[in-house]
């Protein structure tokens, strides 16, 4: 079964400097029918304006994933990373006992969007961690790339969960097919682009929840697209 998270449904934040979609439940919207997608908590389709971003704030017990889709994004925290992270890049930051972080905009004139993930970790209270590593867009042309998994297999970075997480950046006829455990859950995140899968249409900032499916086929029926697949136990 395939059901369409459309992008015009999700919640809505814009703060000027800030303007953020949830997919899920996340500050002030609230549906209790998206309070998440098994262990997958938070998509969040943020745009920060140049020169602007996040203070300092603090998490626990999250798997946080930043995925930059343009610009550029500065980070630090308390355990002491200082970084970029730009289009390719997959930032893993594991906040288990507590982490602080600020995230910002070090543009002075172009805004950064980004998409934010948060995984439930599958053991609270592990020692807070990041990690950051590159996939170049350009070897994941028309292809699925893990970029991130519970054992770190195939360069991907660790996640505390028994989750897989791949990218995939596909032009107008690239087709692939995925299958899976009939028990696992799939979600499907549309950063950029179009696709068919199943035979259904899903656009820019759609989603999908994909659930007793063994077998799926995406097809892009746009250039540029750029898609997320979760593959969550």
């Amino acid at each position: 079964m395939i059901t369409v998270r459309q992008s015009q449904a999700r919640g809505k934040a814009n703060f000027g400097w800030l303007d953020s979609k949830h997919t899920f439940s996340f500050g002030s919207y609230y549906d209790p029918n998206y309070m998440g997608f098994g262990h997958l908590r938070v998509i969040n389709e943020d745009k920060i304006e140049a020169g602007q971003g996040f203070g300092t704030h603090g998490h626990r017990d999250m798997e946080i994933i930043t995925y930059v889709l343009d610009g550029a994004l500065e980070h630090k925290d308390s355990i002491g990373h200082s970084s970029i992270i730009r289009p390719g890049d997959v930032q893993r930051m594991s906040a288990g006992t507590g982490i602080a972080h600020s995230e910002f905009n070090p543009s002075k004139t172009d805004p950064v969007h980004l998409l934010q993930i948060w995984i439930i970790p599958e053991t609270k209270g592990i020692e807070p961690s990041y990690e950051q590593k590159h996939f170049p867009l350009s070897q994941n042309q028309g292809k699925l790339t893990l970029v991130a998994s519970g054992d770190a297999r195939n360069n991907s970075v660790k996640i505390h969960q028994d989750t897989d997480l791949y990218i995939a950046v596909l032009n107008e006829g690239d087709s692939f097919k995925y299958s899976s455990q009939i028990n696992h859950f799939l979600w499907l995140q549309i950063a950029k682009g179009s696709v068919q899968i199943n035979g259904q249409n899903l656009n820019n900032g759609d989603g999908a929840a994909i659930t007793q499916e063994s077998l799926i086929e995406i097809t892009a029926t746009s250039n540029n697209t750029e898609l997320l697949l979760f593959d969550l136990v």
